[in-house]
């Protein structure tokens, strides 16, 4: 058993395609209501296709499936956006102080289920008007030098052991579509799920068709899995909100990344594994052009060459 405090050294290329051990906790639970088309995806191969075995002796593709916040990057990926919005005339002085605070909350681990409801209403109206294609110009011209920075490096590593194993990755977000999947594009992840604005003219409304928040994420999930055939019994999940428990109840093997005081709790209740995730880096160290257009993990090379220390720890 690892013990509060304690650390242990390992090696993500190392990770077992199955455990051998799973808590009967963490099992697929039933299946909510479908919720058709109203998650985004993102297909983002980056890398040829290898080889199919007869169907008969391939076993169920399985993925691993990461929140971003707080999890890959040590940030909030929306307020990384504030300043180059404001620049860009999108956000006023006001509306902009507005989301600093909602910042500072955020990263102070205020996020629960009422403070981030107020985040989304917040955020809702602040893009009420905003034209859909300057945005994606500015999260483009501005993503590296915003986010790498934050990028945690374990969770870098992790994701190109986790592709060397022939798993798919999958951004999973509260934030949206236009932030997120460039950002899983930079990562090499190979889909997204994300929340999705509503958008009319070119413009956005104000209202939203999907929200990838709470249970929500967990459907979407689960409808993914079905759509790519997904053994979610085999695969993983990584987050460090308590937000998240039905997404991290959703697969076979969880794990809570820097979490908060109640998924803490929700982990030793579990079994869940603690992950600390410490070192922010730029994620161009661990990237290799292709096509001239999209960036990946340079996977088979960065994943034999892995051994990361990462601090385990069990709620106290």
């Amino acid at each position: 058993m690892v013990t509060s405090g304690s650390s242990r050294s390992w090696s993500p290329p190392t990770l077992p395609a199955t455990h051998a051990r799973r808590h009967p906790s963490t099992q697929i639970r039933g299946r909510p209501a479908r919720l058709p088309g109203l998650w985004s995806i993102t297909p983002a191969r980056l890398g040829p296709v290898t080889a199919q075995r007869p169907a008969a002796s391939r076993p169920r593709p399985t993925a691993a499936f990461f929140d971003l916040d707080k999890t890959v990057i040590a940030t909030s990926s929306v307020s990384a956006f504030s300043r180059p919005f404001a620049a860009g005339g999108l956000l006023s002085r006001r509306a902009m102080l507005r989301s600093a605070y909602a910042h500072v909350l955020y990263m102070a681990g205020g996020a629960d289920a009422e403070q981030t409801e107020r985040m989304r209403r917040t955020l809702s109206a602040l893009v009420e008007g905003w034209d859909v294609a300057q945005v994606s110009e500015i999260v483009s011209e501005t993503l590296h030098d915003l986010i790498d920075p934050y990028v945690y490096a374990e969770a870098v590593e992790l994701m190109a052991a986790h592709h060397a194993a022939g798993r798919d990755v999958v951004i999973v977000s509260a934030s949206g579509t236009e932030v997120v999947e460039p950002i899983a594009a930079a990562l090499g992840a190979d889909r997204v799920v994300a929340t999705r604005m509503e958008i009319a003219d070119g413009r956005y409304t104000g209202g939203i068709d999907f929200y990838a928040y709470g249970e929500n994420k967990a459907v979407a999930v689960r409808e993914l899995a079905e759509k790519h055939g997904y053994d979610l019994a085999e695969s993983y999940a990584y987050s460090d909100s308590i937000t998240d428990a039905p997404m991290l109840g959703a697969v076979g093997h969880s794990f809570v990344v820097n979490p908060d005081r109640a998924l803490r709790r929700l982990a030793a209740e579990e079994g869940w594994d603690v992950l600390t995730f410490t070192r922010p880096v730029a994620i161009e160290a661990f990237l290799t052009p292709r096509r001239g257009i999209a960036v990946g993990v340079a996977l088979a090379a960065a994943a034999g060459a892995i051994v990361w220390a990462v601090q385990r720890r069990r709620s106290r």
